[in-house]
């Protein structure tokens, strides 16, 4: 089989990139109209995952994410088992709004739904707008937010027959406002803690989507351990919330947070000034992702560079607090690696088990 790449799935960050830049630009320029209500952004948050908007006593945290092609690989799947995965892609789209949000330390209040079908004949199928709604509230559940509302439009011409776009938005307050996490504190000498992932979760499903096109038997190829291909993409994101509340809960505030999703472990450099992150050790990566990987063709640097390959989340801490850091992970339910540590030095990731660097021109994601 030949090799796949990212670009061959659809997916071409050289070209999506300049319009975040551009987008970014455009509207800092309108920070200023927060004036007329007596409210002030916090500029640092331009480019992070989250926005976040200065309100006196607290701060204001808001983001919008979608859930990307993973309903194509449930709907793909479901015609082998019969089950919908409408549950698990549910949380999967509230995971890629909440596990932006509590970046910069947010709580997270409330979310708001967005489902835009092909057409109306989408939500007469009762069992799997059941399971999306019960997906959706369960989610919401576990992170402890209301369910606002939301929107669930027909756009036939828009969305193709029988399909849906999932998206969430987000809304979290920082309170008290010492919870704020945008990377003031981030320095050399500390500690990189890594949140484990549970498969691809919502971020390379493009290229995953591609190869179930070439492999003989699809979605329902069988993996070293026997489970299907398409149900380990389906594996549903980990929702960090309650590690990022267990944290402020245990005093402990990260100096800086990435959520590890599109452009893979170049995301740990997200923050604006140039640190050198070294990891000395690597979580296991999911067995979806070794498969993905080996069958596609992609070497360490196009895996680690696109994907999470065991890692969702990264939180910085101070050095005296890291192996709390992921004790209080554990407790809360997710698996956590003390896995390397910031230096002084240029912008750059230096993943030492593999040999494999990435510099600062690997990644353009803020003006």
């Amino acid at each position: 089989m030949s090799k796949i790449d990212y670009k061959q799935a659809g997916v071409d960050y050289s070209k999506i990139d300049p319009l975040k830049i551009l987008a970014q630009q455009a509207a800092a320029a309108t920070a200023g109209n927060l004036a007329r209500h007596g409210l002030h952004e916090v500029a640092a948050s331009r480019g992070e995952s989250a926005y976040v908007v200065d309100c006196g006593e607290f701060y204001l945290a808001s983001i919008t994410e979608c859930l990307g092609t993973k309903a194509l690989v449930a709907d793909a799947t479901r015609a082998l088992t019969g089950r919908t995965y409408y549950g698990q892609i549910a949380q999967d789209t509230i995971a890629m709004a909440i596990n932006d949000i509590v970046t910069v330390g947010a709580t997270p209040v409330s979310v708001h739904a967005y489902w835009a079908a092909g057409g109306s004949e989408w939500f007469h199928d009762a069992q799997r707008a059941k399971d999306l709604v019960d997906g959706w509230r369960a989610a919401c559940d576990a992170c402890g937010v209301a369910w606002g509302g939301g929107e669930t439009p027909a756009l036939a011409g828009v969305v193709a027959n029988d399909r849906i776009d999932l998206a969430a938005s987000c809304v979290g307050l920082v309170r008290p406002k010492s919870r704020l996490t945008l990377g003031d504190r981030l320095g050399p000498g500390d500690a990189i803690v890594l949140l484990a992932s549970s498969g691809i979760h919502a971020n390379g499903v493009s290229l995953a989507r591609k190869l179930a096109e070439r492999l003989p038997a699809g979605y329902g190829t069988k993996l070293p351990s026997g489970a299907l291909f398409g149900e380990a993409l389906l594996a549903p994101t980990v929702l960090y919330s309650p590690v990022t509340e267990a944290l402020a809960a245990a005093g402990i505030v990260p100096h800086y947070c990435a959520n590890i999703t599109g452009h893979g472990w170049r995301k740990v450099m997200r923050h604006g000034n140039a640190f050198t992150y070294r990891f000395h050790t690597l979580p296991p990566v999911p067995e979806v992702l070794t498969f993905l990987a080996r069958e596609t063709g992609s070497d360490d640097r196009a895996a680690y560079g696109n994907l999470n390959m065991g890692a969702g989340f990264a939180l910085f801490v101070a050095a005296a607090d890291a192996e709390r850091t992921a004790m209080v992970a554990e407790r809360a339910g997710v698996r956590a690696f003390v896995a390397g540590v910031v230096e002084a030095g240029p912008k750059q990731v230096v993943l030492e088990p593999l040999r494999l660097t990435f510099g600062a021109d690997d990644l353009h994601v803020r003006a």
